[in-house]
């Protein structure tokens, strides 16, 4: 469609026919994410032009078929000139009923028609895509303190209104993981931390029965409803990015527990697709890993639903969950970084600082071992699937499963290599100083793991490199000559002097610390200092 058309009917002033041309052009461009760099400069102007529109007309049809038309630009960012300066989100801003400073609309209310919802929800959409794609947007929209105002909406706005609050909590979402100086405001001034706990309380359906519990959901219940289930990973979502800032304020520790509590109740529901509930439980997952590590206690402690003797009578079903999670994402066998670190790091902190999360997963995951005719990297269990990990290419991801495992050992090097094998822990071991052996820095009880009789009595044929039983293979060098013995000696100490001097390798030693040092480090620190005797 020829977009001078539409300009010029702009400039004659005849909005019905504008509003129909924009029904024509929306619906042929509906779906079109990529743009012709040649009209560029048309975009800008039909930007300019729909701005001019929505400040002289006052029916709701022809403002939201004019943002419908701005949401379709606005997925191109070299447009949003016009739209991303203060006068442009003061526009959007009048029109989505946020009160924002220097705006003086009216607020959005629940007896709004239909027709008037769409404009609100129509400028929501566009501010979503505008501040996305624009840092002068973001700008702007600090400036005019925008996220405040998304704030007070979302105190007001009842559940009726889906969509409303479902993009009001996208906005403030985007608005707190682009603007670090927003992200601040709203957990120190605006209390969107207690805001955001709401909206997930009212839309989660959470019915307190202790300080921090929520009664457990009714196994006869439907599951979330899809719209419940989007407006919860929206807010979930700017809960993450306003829990990355400080959170060493005391006062706030009683909200995050709250938060903790729900987040335990989500991932103990269900959605309509195992997709959905995998989305969810993410997103629990990833703020869990956010909270400081003394709040997770709250997982474990359900004293009125009650718990194991053998834990403390803590409630471990959660820890199950988790579990059962990592060893999904485990299973994908792709994007490990973003899909299985999160729980890696959440299962590790929280079995470093309590000892039951810690005794539970250790059963699951490190059972004392029996069977060790196979390498520990080969099988299918979770440690077979963590042992793999460990040599990941990916740095987070093997020190992620590493440090697992290693926690899981109360940190203790002797119990790491014999459940992994010296070959796939030395990154871990290196990275931390204990190529040596010895303990991590962390304080753990002193109940010791006890060793089957199978694994004793094979213990002394486990090759400690590789954590299994190999079978004996023949020495290459028992049918080789003494001069032979020589001559492959001398070619290997060649071959690793070539490789030296041109650096492809470098020779290392074992410092008395534990730590790693150039080899003639090493030696010159092992030899004995010399003596003030006098020598024979």
């Amino acid at each position: 469609m020829n977009l001078s058309d539409i300009l010029s009917e702009i400039d004659g002033g005849d909005d019905e026919r504008v509003e129909k041309l924009l029904q024509k052009y929306n619906t042929e461009n509906s779906h079109t994410f990529s743009f012709d760099h040649k009209e560029a400069d048309v975009r800008i102007k039909l930007c300019q032009g729909l701005l001019t529109v929505l400040h002289r007309s006052s029916r709701p049809l022809c403002q939201s078929t004019c943002l419908e038309t701005m949401r379709i630009l606005s997925r191109d960012k070299n447009v949003l000139g016009p739209v991303a300066t203060r006068k442009g989100i003061l526009t959007l801003v009048g029109l989505a009923r946020i009160r924002a400073l220097g705006d003086d609309g009216e607020p959005f209310e629940d007896a709004q028609s239909g027709e008037e919802e769409r404009v609100v929800v129509e400028a929501l959409k566009c501010l979503c895509n505008v501040v996305f794609n624009s840092v002068a947007a973001q700008e702007a929209g600090a400036d005019v303190q925008l996220a405040e105002g998304v704030c007070a909406r979302l105190h007001s706005l009842s559940s009726a209104h889906h969509e409303v609050g479902l993009f009001s909590l996208r906005l403030l979402f985007l608005l707190s993981a682009l603007r670090m100086d927003v992200r601040s405001k709203l957990r120190k001034e605006a209390g969107a931390l207690r805001l955001l706990t709401d909206v997930l309380e009212r839309t989660l359906d959470v019915r307190w029965v202790g300080p921090y519990e929520v009664a457990p959901p009714d196994p006869d219940a439907p599951p979330i409803s899809l719209e419940n289930n989007d407006r919860a990973m929206e807010a979930l979502k700017a809960l993450f990015n306003i829990t990355m800032s400080d959170s060493s304020d005391e006062d706030n520790e009683h909200q995050l527990r709250l938060v903790v509590g729900i987040l335990r109740h989500l991932l103990m529901l269900k959605t309509h697709t195992e997709d959905k509930t995998e989305e969810a439980h993410s997103h629990a997952i990833n703020l869990l890993s956010n909270l400081p590590v003394q709040c997770l206690d709250v997982l474990i402690d359900v004293p009125v639903q009650g718990g194991l003797e053998k834990y403390g009578g803590k409630n471990l079903d959660v820890v199950q969950v988790l579990l059962d999670f990592m060893e999904k994402r485990m299973d994908k066998g792709s994007n490990y970084k973003e899909g299985l670190t999160p729980v890696l790091s959440l299962m590790t902190e929280s079995s470093r600082y309590h000892r039951e999360i810690r005794r539970c997963l250790k059963t699951q995951v490190l059972p004392p071992l029996k069977d060790v005719n196979e390498r520990p990297e080969i099988g299918c269990t979770v440690r077979n699937k963590l042992v793999r990990l460990m040599t990941h290419i990916d740095m987070a991801v093997k020190q992620g499963a590493a440090e697992f495992l290693f926690v899981l050992c109360k940190e203790s090097v002797d119990n790491l290599l014999k459940y992994t094998g010296y070959g796939n822990a030395a990154g871990l071991l290196m990275a931390r100083g204990l190529l040596a052996g010895g303990r991590g820095e962390t304080e753990y009880s002193s109940d010791e793991d006890s060793d089957t009789e199978e694994y004793k009595s094979a213990k002394p044929f486990i090759n400690p490199i590789t954590g299994h039983i190999e079978h004996p293979m023949p020495n290459p060098m028992d049918e080789m000559t003494e001069e032979q013995k020589e001559y492959e000696a001398q070619k290997l100490v060649h071959m690793i002097d070539e490789l030296s001097r041109t650096e492809l390798i470098r020779p290392m030693g074992v410092r008395k610390d534990g730590t790693l040092a150039p080899l003639g480090e090493t030696i010159h620190g092992c030899c004995p200092s010399p003596s003030d005797s006098d020598s024979d």
